[in-house]
């Protein structure tokens, strides 16, 4: 479900000192967060941040394009394998 247009977007505060600090200090380092649920806001631009997906830090660089969307969309919790292997077995069988 979508979040009132009333309340506007959420976007992690502590985050966003961290980024308009960074911007000041001309600092390129990726930024820690655990904050998966903040917003992307236009401010992000050009920063790269360091996304927990629960067992590392993902480091993404945040474009034009991402505004909008929330960073978790960005770093995946699960890891695909594969779907089923086709055994020798399996293959005698038919």
């Amino acid at each position: 479900m979508a979040r009132s247009v009333k309340k506007g977007p959420y976007i992690d505060e502590n985050l966003l000192k961290k980024v308009l600090k960074q911007k000041e200090n001309k600092n390129n380092e990726p930024i820690k967060t655990w904050a998966r649920n903040s917003q992307i806001a236009p401010e992000f631009v050009g920063h790269r941040m360091a996304i927990h997906n629960g067992r590392k830090f993902i480091e993404v660089y945040i474009s034009e394009s991402m505004v909008g969307h929330r960073l978790g969309e960005f770093a995946p919790t699960r890891t695909f394998r594969s779907h089923g292997k086709v055994t020798k077995k399996v293959m005698e069988a038919t």
